[in-house]
């Protein structure tokens, strides 16, 4: 029978019972499950778990022995409330955005943060810790959680959450959940350029930094996890204290090479892992060529200057104490020397987002 045909014969058929049939049909030719999110909206996935770097801490090194951190002004200084939360930038990182973007929640949590509550867990939380990496020497010369401390963190997290929602409801959470991940940042410009901790050559180093990355997702698969998204290596060379060691006007072109194999290792690695783990997606994403777009061309995306940091240094991080802050940082693609500002996060994020909804 026609939907017409049922129209025109169903004069007993309340109004609300068409509507219940209407919304069965479209629900049944819908091809994805919708979650509902604490902020009441709906999301492909209920939780979003980040783990790796800077690019995704939203605080987990502000109580730890570590240089590495930046719970101080000016940090935080466009964050809601303008409090240094100490995340690596003026505002929200990209952890944040992506977690915003995709319907879960407006903030993703550290999971260290000592006023994170069980209300939080169902819906995510971030493990990343600012300097680490994929090379245990990498954190362990800076005193942050190394891959396999943010996997520990995360194995404790699974019983907590299971003591807050229950072992089926935790089972489903994580099954369904994003699992995003930055790394290997740090591995390639500290431990291997600039500190020369790894006696190996850069393909050689690579390999090691991708089967590190493999070895991680199996452990996060084994608790649970089913979707991983993986960020590429950042164009290294260009970032500001990429620049310094040749002069700092021109982007250093071996740490921009050892981005793309590294970046390139992984994408084939991604693809290779999905087809070995039952019902697992792995999705490589780049964010080498669109962060090196904006640096490339800053007027075209409403920035002004892409080779200095707004707070004006060549280390690192920005100094409490410095008074050469720049007034207007949304004319910087970069807020410090290492860290994009969150107008830049911005205009990566929407791509980041389109890419894990279609995973």
């Amino acid at each position: 029978m026609s939907l017409v045909a049922f129209l025109d014969g169903g004069k007993n058929l309340s109004w609300l019972c068409l509507i219940s049939l209407l919304l069965l049909l479209l629900l049944r030719a819908s091809s994805k499950v919708v979650f509902a999110t604490k902020n009441g909206g709906n999301a492909t996935y209920p939780a979003l778990f980040a783990f790796g770097d800077s690019i995704l801490d939203t605080g987990n090194n502000n109580n730890l022995r570590t240089l590495s951190k930046c719970n101080y002004p000016p940090y935080g200084r466009d964050f809601p409330g303008a409090v240094p939360t100490g995340r690596f930038g003026d505002g929200k990182v990209l952890s944040d955005l992506i977690t915003e973007g995709l319907g879960i929640k407006e903030l993703l949590p550290a999971y260290l943060d000592p006023n994170l509550k069980d209300v939080d867990l169902p819906t995510g939380v971030c493990f990343a810790s600012g300097g680490s990496g994929l090379d245990p020497l990498t954190a362990g010369t800076q005193g942050v959680l190394a891959m396999e401390d943010q996997l520990k963190q995360f194995n404790e997290y699974v019983g907590k959450l299971n003591a807050v929602v229950g072992a089926e409801n935790a089972t489903a959470i994580l099954n369904s959940s994003l699992y995003l991940m930055s790394a290997g940042n740090n591995d390639i410009a500290f431990t291997y350029l600039s500190a020369h901790l790894r006696p190996m050559t850069f393909p050689e180093y690579a390999d090691f930094l991708v089967i590190s990355t493999s070895t991680f997702i199996r452990g996060l698969y084994a608790l649970g996890a089913r979707r991983f998204a993986l960020l590429s290596a950042l164009p290294l060379g260009c970032l500001p204290s990429g620049r310094a060691p040749v002069g700092g006007l021109l982007c250093s072109e071996l740490a921009n090479q050892a981005a793309q194999l590294f970046n390139s290792k992984l994408s084939a690695m991604s693809s290779s892992l999905t087809g070995e783990l039952t019902d697992s997606r792995i999705v490589y994403i780049n964010v080498y060529d669109p962060l090196l777009n904006l640096i490339r061309n800053p007027n075209q995306f409403g920035f002004r200057v892409a080779n200095v940091g707004c707070c004006g240094v060549l280390t690192l991080l920005c100094n409490g104490l410095s008074p050469f802050t720049c007034p207007n940082v949304p004319d910087f693609v970069f807020w410090d020397a290492a860290h994009p500002s969150e107008k830049a996060y911005r205009a990566l994020a929407p791509a980041i987002v389109q890419a894990c909804s279609n995973m």
